[in-house]
């Protein structure tokens, strides 16, 4: 299969992939979800060509991206995540969700070494 490049419009179906290899939340996104969010953001605006296909670009994937980790990671609700993206702070969301995940990596990290630990010293 040939990637398409990040510039590319990608199908719902992509984007579906996209935002569950994203995921941290271990909560699945369909696509009834992406249909229903386009529903209440209305910033969401793919373009629908014959047939009702849809087609998101990059700024239409970053902006689920955002609205997912508002949702599932964060656990907000509709009516908030429309707040914040009506607000001037929707630029801070990249930089909060980076910070969180390096956060989970380093307790990861950490959780690892101290199992290696539990088990060196029950070699001992």
């Amino acid at each position: 299969m040939i990637d398409k490049s990040d510039q590319a419009y990608k199908t719902i179906g992509e984007v579906v992939k996209i935002l569950n290899d994203n995921n941290r939340s271990k909560k699945e996104i369909a696509t009834h979800t992406i249909r229903f969010w386009e529903k209440q953001f209305k910033q969401i605006k793919p373009k629908i060509l014959s047939g009702n296909r849809r087609y998101y670009d990059k700024s239409n994937i970053d902006l689920l991206k955002k609205i997912m980790f508002l949702l599932k990671d964060q656990g907000m609700t509709i009516i908030g995540v429309k707040k914040i993206l009506n607000s001037k702070h929707t630029n801070n969301l990249d930089e909060i969700s980076n910070k969180l995940i390096k956060a989970d990596n380093l307790k990861n990290k950490i959780s690892n070494i101290s199992e290696i630990i539990k088990d060196l010293k029950k070699l001992k």
